[in-house]
């Protein structure tokens, strides 16, 4: 880049060069920073011809590229005056960084490490319109949607954890999404990720033997989001390093916001003592919402809807009639609302009641069908089995063959996805329900007997819907 002349001030290059790192920590947010800054270090800065050293030409090229000129800014922020900056190769020891008109002073830069650059804990995208202002408060859910907005504005006092439970679909996540960009926008560190993120990133830790690392990233947040906490039941390791975490939290006074589909002691994998701790945070229940809040969810869709899209508009009367449906979730009602608007959109035809009675009298026949629930206790009933034994982590074959034909059944008899399939049956990922799936089928070629236990709960599963 061009030379940018300028009288160079007695300075501590190492003490602005600290500086600097830290307004681009704040500028680039964690994950960027931890990605290409971090792995930076100051090589010299003689006569104000500054040299900063990257590990791998790769990442020398793309700090040079995307981050020098903001680099440069941030050196100028804390009191640098660089003639020059330039973006070198610096996989060995520093060399001594002098500053002019001083006694010759000597500042030796952390040795640059020659792997790549380790990546951050969190790579969650946050959605920005899943915001405070856009989620809609009703009777079952505005408590928790005032304690999840105080929790970000930093007013709950004492309290240093929130827990948020209810079922799929009930906005949980949309909550949390908001509690981290509100805390963001207010200059807080605010780490946000799935349970499945903090188990691989913690099992990653512990196989690179970097812990350490690990534990001072996560720590480093003064807020810390996690979702789905239901999936995080699979590791022993994992879940004492959780504790560990919420610990260390309490002890710094810091904040923790958990969300999972069930209230603390339902977790029975989580140990006695995980399932404690949590109950003694705020534990609120998100419900499925009333009539006047389901209304009020596909008015504020229909307001934002017709400002992108005018001709995908849905009339009053069909937002009623959609409200009317009871056992709807939020995401349930944004799912007919976005097949009834894109239906209008596409072919110019206006959306009726005739239109929307159709749409929910096929909903309603999928719906009978679809109840995974219903599959469970069908299948725990026959082969004599809880329905808890079916998201536990139990291998053995009295469990794990009924709990394959659950899932087979389940892929059959609903429209339900591979993963939404797994959630249910103790946050299994999709690979797990596959392969039940598949040797399901296989025993079914096989075994005639075990066909005939399949076909039959098959039959009573269809004659259930049909009722």
């Amino acid at each position: 880049m061009g030379q940018i002349t300028s009288k160079v001030s007695e300075l501590d290059w190492a003490a602005v060069w600290a500086g600097a790192r830290e307004r681009l920590r704040k500028e680039l947010g964690d994950a960027i920073f931890d990605a290409w800054i971090a792995p930076l270090g100051l090589v010299s800065a003689e006569k104000g011809d500054v040299r900063i050293g990257a590990p791998k030409p790769f990442a020398k090229n793309y700090v040079a590229n995307h981050y020098a000129a903001r680099i440069e800014r941030s050196l100028r922020a804390e009191g640098g005056e660089p003639n020059s900056l330039t973006i070198v190769l610096a996989p060995v020891k520093p060399v001594l960084v002098t500053a002019p008109a001083q006694p010759a002073q000597t500042y030796r830069a952390p040795e640059m490490e020659t792997a790549e650059p380790r990546r951050s804990i969190s790579n969650r995208i946050l959605h920005p319109s899943q915001t405070f202002e856009s989620f809609v408060p009703g009777a079952v859910n505005e408590f928790a949607f005032r304690a999840a907005r105080s929790f970000a504005e930093g007013e709950t006092g004492e309290i240093g954890l929130l827990y948020i439970h209810g079922g799929f679909g009930f906005g949980k996540t949309h909550l949390l999404n908001a509690i981290t960009l509100e805390a963001r926008k207010r200059g807080r560190r605010a780490m946000f990720l799935g349970a499945e993120d903090f188990m691989r990133q913690f099992l990653g830790a512990l196989h690179r033997k970097d812990t350490l690392a690990f534990k001072d990233e996560l720590r480093a947040a003064d807020l810390l989001v996690i979702d789905d906490l239901q999936h995080i039941c699979r590791s022993s390791a994992t879940i004492s390093e959780f504790l560990h975490t919420v610990n260390a939290f309490a002890d710094l006074r810091r904040r923790i916001v958990v969300a999972a589909d069930r209230p603390p002691a339902s977790l029975e994998a989580l140990g006695a003592d995980v399932r404690s701790r949590l109950s003694g945070g705020l534990v609120i229940a998100l419900g499925k919402p009333d009539r006047t809040t389901r209304l009020a969810i596909l008015k504020a869709r229909s307001d934002e809807n017709a400002r992108t899209r005018p001709a995908g508009a849905l009339p009053l009367d069909v937002l009623e009639r959609i409200a009317d449906v009871e056992d709807a979730s939020p995401r349930d009602l944004v799912g007919i609302f976005t097949k009834l608007a894109t239906y209008a959109d596409l072919t110019k035809k206006p959306v009726t009641l005739d239109v929307a009675e159709e749409t929910l009298g096929q909903r309603n026949v999928t719906g009978r069908k679809t109840s995974i629930e219903d599959i469970q206790k069908k299948t725990a009933e026959f082969y004599k089995l809880e329905m808890r034994d079916f998201s536990s982590p139990q291998r053995s074959r009295r469990v794990a063959r009924p709990r394959q034909v659950a899932m087979y059944l389940a892929r059959e008899l609903t429209m339900r996805s591979l993963p939404e399939i797994g959630k249910r049956f103790g946050g299994r990922d999709h690979t797990t329900v596959l392969h039940a799936c598949r040797r399901v089928a296989a025993l079914c070629a096989e075994d005639k007997a075990f066909k005939e236990e399949v076909e039959f709960l098959k039959e009573v599963l269809s004659r259930r819907g049909e009722n």
